[in-house]
């Protein structure tokens, strides 16, 4: 194929592209980035344009815009829809990045900058092989793109511009690299992903701050009875105490969990590579399996009272925390939340007020394997490594992958390059070059497999 020799031919230039747009510091979930967003967001489509879309529009929102492209050669050709995001993770804490986040180095055939794999680098490969296929007039279907820049905070316009523009998205598959593979001799491609309900909670006892001295032993801790409280939601066997929240659990056979443990995976090396002593989970389950289809509750940070230098010796006033519930198929995120919420105020006691503030959340999916577009990305990766990819769950969350399924009646191919020691939403989030420019190859493929397999 004359695109991958254009691939070739231009790689020193993709690669100054996307840290380019590195450059640019996208952080949907503060304000203070606000402009910037708009920026990646007017960046992302300039390269739609020239690349050879037809058309490339920001789309507004109440929120951030939609960058949407497309280009159509013929109706009765198989459409594409490629999805992805332009908006990152905050890069705080700053102080812990060998370098500074938003000025992307490259060393040991990687590159370190906020955003390097989730989700820039790997969304822009998508623009890339639309380029190189345009380039060498190779483009075999017609496709479409839907880049949003709020997916970092829970896509909360995304639902209403895709229930709002069902004609304008219609496609015959959808197609999203925001996933991993197992590592660069074991390709794979995702099949499963948890859903989401993410919420904070704020514990407040007395109307201020109090002298430890003074009030301490008289008047409930309100950091103590939040950790207390935190504590309570799971048992030592790493199991989940709130009422109902396993009741809609789906779970694999024998045989199902058998296959998934197929997966090459060394406990040893996990741990060395998190530096930890042992592994922690739900009993009755392996690693994968914890990764992969059982649900989760965990604290995303928590905070109260003095942290600043030296002492002051305060009981303070209120304590907080985020909290995150990964979920699994059957599982929904309103429900939970709920469940979370009652459960949460039922246990507090009398010397606290709880106040519980959901977020954002989604479902949970799963995605067939004996569909064109994962044969068709199942037969480009083969083209690519020369072997067969393992289908896998993985841990993380698209929750519109599930809204997908409902409103546009379509499977997502998510058909990732990310690896575990990416380190995305971790201060040095990187990205190896090997990962970027095989993605570019890999989609081409894609490209080609899905237009013969659909006719």
């Amino acid at each position: 194929m004359n695109s991958l020799q254009y691939i070739n031919d231009h790689k020193d230039r993709f690669l100054e592209e996307l840290l380019e747009l590195l450059k640019i510091p996208s952080v949907s979930a503060d304000s203070k980035f606000k402009g910037d967003v708009r920026k990646a967001a007017e960046f992302v489509q300039q390269k739609l344009l020239d690349a050879g879309a037809d058309t490339a529009t920001l789309e507004e929102t109440a929120g951030y815009p939609i960058v949407y492209g497309e280009r159509m050669i013929d109706e009765s050709l198989p459409t594409i829809l490629v999805y992805g995001h332009y908006d990152v993770q905050p890069a705080d804490p700053y102080e812990l990045w060998d370098s500074p986040p938003f000025e992307p180095v490259i060393k040991n055939e990687r590159i370190y900058a906020r955003g390097a794999c989730d989700d820039k680098g790997q969304m822009y490969m998508h623009l890339k092989s639309f380029e190189a296929l345009m380039a060498e007039k190779e483009l075999p279907c017609n496709v479409k793109f839907m880049i949003e820049g709020e997916e970092e905070v829970g896509s909360e316009n995304l639902e209403t511009y895709v229930r709002a523009n069902k004609e304008k998205l219609a496609a015959d598959v959808i197609l999203i690299s925001d996933t991993g593979i197992i590592n660069n001799e074991t390709p794979s491609i995702t099949v499963g992903l948890r859903g989401l309900s993410y919420l904070e909670v704020e514990v407040t006892g007395p109307n201020r701050d109090l002298h430890s001295g003074m009030y301490g032993g008289a008047v409930n801790n309100p950091i103590n009875v939040l950790c207390e409280m935190i504590a309570s939601l799971k048992d030592d066997k790493g199991h989940i105490t709130i009422p109902g929240f396993y009741d809609k659990v789906a779970e694999l056979t024998l045989e199902e969990r058998a296959k998934m443990n197929e997966a090459p995976f060394d406990l040893e090396d996990y741990k060395k590579e998190l530096d930890l002593g042992d592994v922690f989970g739900e009993d009755g389950y392996t690693t994968l399996e914890r990764l992969g289809i059982r649900p989760t509750l965990d604290v995303n940070g928590i905070w109260g009272g003095y942290i600043g230098e030296g002492a002051k010796t305060v009981l303070p006033s209120k304590a907080s925390a985020k909290i995150s519930m990964r979920l699994v198929p059957n599982q929904d995120s309103e429900e939970i939340t709920q469940l979370f919420t009652d459960h949460f105020r039922k246990i507090a006691p009398a010397s606290v007020k709880v106040q519980v503030t959901p977020h954002h959340g989604g479902e949970a999916a799963v995605v067939a394997t004996n569909s064109v577009g994962y044969l068709a990305a199942e037969k480009a990766m083969e083209a690519t490594w020369g072997k067969t990819p393992i289908p896998t769950r993985e841990g993380g969350s698209i929750p519109i992958v599930a809204l997908f399924q409902e409103v546009l009646e379509l499977d997502s191919i998510l058909l990732g390059f990310g690896l575990d020691e990416d380190a995305i939403h971790s201060p040095n989030e990187s990205y190896g070059l090997f990962n970027y420019y095989r993605g570019i190859e890999t989609i081409v493929h894609f490209y080609k497999h899905f237009a013969e397999l659909s006719k």
